[in-house]
Formats: structure tokens, sequence, C-alpha cells
């Protein structure tokens, strides 16, 4: 898990927000399925796109305030950022290939 950063409300900001580089949040939990399945092929894509793309997991369990700042319902939701800003937005669990489709984006 080398590549993964850990975010929580009150470093978001600091290491997405303000990332000079694209990022990719990963919001989760412990309990949910789904999120176990993306949660192996997040960590593999952070290791194909290290240094190009930041990857970040934020349990939403543990931190209630950006996950809300955000609109998050549903888990797992990936948010894609470029420059502060959402690129996109991913819902559910989903193919190595579209979550890859989505960071050639931002590249």
């Amino acid at each position: 898990m080398g590549n993964l950063l850990h975010v929580t409300d009150e470093n978001f900001d600091k290491e997405i927000i303000n990332s000079d580089v694209p990022a990719m949040v990963d919001f989760w939990a412990e309990w949910c399925g789904p999120c176990r399945m993306v949660g192996p092929v997040v960590e593999e894509l952070a290791n194909e796109y290290a240094g190009k793309i930041k990857f970040a997991k934020m349990d939403v369990d543990k931190n209630k305030q950006t996950p809300a700042r955000f609109g998050i319902r549903n888990i797992p939701t990936l948010i894609f950022f470029k420059g502060g800003q959402v690129t996109t937005t991913i819902i559910g669990a989903q193919p190595k290939s579209s979550i890859e489709q989505e960071l050639k984006k931002l590249l």
C-alpha cells in the first residue's frame, strides 16, 4: 500500500484539493462488500500510475465531513480530481478498465 494514501477530513484539502498532480479518492468502508472488490484494483492502479496520479482512500465511517461535502450516498465511490476540481465520479464497483479510462483522462 506504499502508493496509497489514507486521507481524513483533516488532511483532505492539503493532500487532494491542493495536490499538484491529479488525484483519485476511493470512498469506502470496512463492512462494504463491493468496496473490498474495488480495493485491490485501486491498489494495482496506484502502483501502475505511481508518480503521475495520487491515489487515496477515505473511510466514510471515520470521516463524515468530506463524504457529505461531495454528496456521497453510496459506496464505493471513486472521485477523480484535477486542479482541485472534481472531473468524474464513479459509483459502485467497476471493472479496472472503466476506472483506468477515467484515469487516462486526467493525464
